[in-house]
């Protein structure tokens, strides 16, 4: 997967109000992207820690490292990501509506 290059798009009238507190709205906006990096990183590794842990077929050593141990977990056929894990979540709601 390649890096990611997100646009922002604030308007005039937005952008005044945020300089009003902000002194660079690009290093806020990569500073916000940093924060949420680093929560999202600290509960998949709880979780999936846990989870390697707790599974019996599982013999491999644990990662050590960031980058091997996200590509063992989604390399994984029981790893769902959030748009998987949405999508059934709602077809089993519309079922269940029946």
């Amino acid at each position: 997967m390649a890096d990611l290059t997100i646009t922002v798009v604030i308007n005039d009238t937005d952008q005044k109000c945020m300089k009003n507190d902000l002194l660079d709205l690009d290093k806020w906006v990569q500073d916000a992207v940093d924060g949420k990096n680093n929560n999202c990183w600290k509960r998949f590794r709880q979780e999936w820690t846990t989870k390697l842990m707790d599974d019996e077929t599982f013999t491999d050593p644990i990662p050590s490292n960031k980058t091997d141990f996200v590509n063992l977990v989604t390399a994984r056929s029981d790893y769902k990501d959030r748009a998987t894990r949405d999508a059934e979540s709602e077809a089993t709601r519309i079922a269940a509506e029946g």
